[in-house]
């Protein structure tokens, strides 16, 4: 800046002077140009900050959907893995499940379901709560809508309703239980690595891949899982009552998975069709409503900044319980 250089004296006869001049005075203005490119760009960066800012914690932003003053029929939707801190977890479903059923002009819910599973417990809590509600008001009739996917946890859910629909090509099913996790002990003795793990209980690290699997931990692990298929079995049986075709087909417990075609024919579901059917001809109110919990824009700004490492290198080491998937 001015302040900061010195101007050189000019001789009227000498060139030089002048040309000396005349760069300093340029290089004067190309410094303040700079400085105030510097300066816009310091204040647009402080308003995106702010304006992110107020996105992400303003309660103003967060609107929620839900609760109109016409007669409707009300869509949860069950969309991705279910699980504790997930979309799909039994805090966000039973929170919309409650809210539906709470708002006067619900005429019908609808569970438009399109989901591979996940944990048998938050698929068990929203089961359990699915029928509390049914038996606090009778009148209000729920129904699973199956789009792509409606498997395992995702069907549990799906057999506590009313009525199931699907699409022809929907598939549905997966009555069955998984854990899965890796053995690294082949490769530790390849490497020379030397495992040390100290317990305080003969089995608490029967899950840790980087030990041996022993015969006796393995059978017990099994008596685990086949007791979650149980509870998962029961239930289904329960929500769908004689319509289920089992004792003609044992195989509906095995784990597999039909279209929506076959799933008709075999009692998994009821019939064929999607939300918008369901909500015209059988419900008779076409106006939707989503009471879907709605993530707030923090969350979703964590979720992509991945917070859930933690959670899916449990997940790798083989540390996460069951899973209906």
């Amino acid at each position: 800046m001015w302040g900061d250089r010195k101007t050189p004296t000019v001789s009227e006869s000498d060139p030089k002077s002048w040309k000396l001049l005349e760069k300093t005075l340029l290089a004067s203005v190309h410094e303040q140009r700079r400085s105030r490119r510097w300066g816009i760009f310091f204040k647009l960066l402080t308003f995106i900050y702010l304006f992110g800012a107020l996105a992400l914690f303003s309660p103003l932003l967060n609107l929620q959907k839900g609760a109109t003053s016409t007669a409707h029929t009300a869509v949860i939707e069950v969309r991705g893995m279910i699980a504790d801190k997930e979309a799909a977890s039994a805090d966000n479903i039973v929170g919309s499940l409650r809210a539906a059923f709470k708002d006067s002009n619900t005429k019908g819910i609808i569970l438009r379901i399109n989901s591979p599973g996940g944990s048998p417990v938050q698929s068990g809590y929203i089961y359990d709560e699915i029928g509390r509600l049914r038996g606090e008001h009778p009148d209000i009739k729920v129904y699973a809508v199956i789009s792509d996917l409606g498997a395992s946890g995702a069907y549990y859910i799906a057999s506590a309703a009313d009525q199931i629909y699907a699409d022809k090509a929907s598939l549905v099913g997966s009555i069955g239980v998984t854990a899965a996790s890796f053995g690294f002990t082949g490769l530790m003795d390849k490497l020379g690595v030397d495992r040390r793990v100290y317990t305080s209980g003969e089995h608490k690290a029967f899950l840790d891949p980087f030990q041996p699997q022993k015969p006796e931990e393995a059978a017990f692990w099994k008596t685990v899982l086949e007791t979650t298929h149980k509870q998962f079995i029961d239930s289904v049986k329960k929500g769908r009552g004689d319509r289920l075709k089992d004792a003609e087909h044992p195989e509906l417990f095995s784990g597999l998975i039909w279209s929506g075609e076959q799933a008709l024919q075999l009692g998994l579901i009821d019939a064929l069709g999607n939300t918008s059917s369901v909500a015209r001809d059988v419900i008779g109110q076409e106006e939707l409503v989503d009471f879907t919990v709605q993530e707030s824009p923090l969350d979703r700004f964590t979720k992509k900044l991945g917070t859930s490492v933690a959670e899916h290198l449990a997940l790798w080491m083989g540390f996460q319980g069951p899973a209906l998937r």
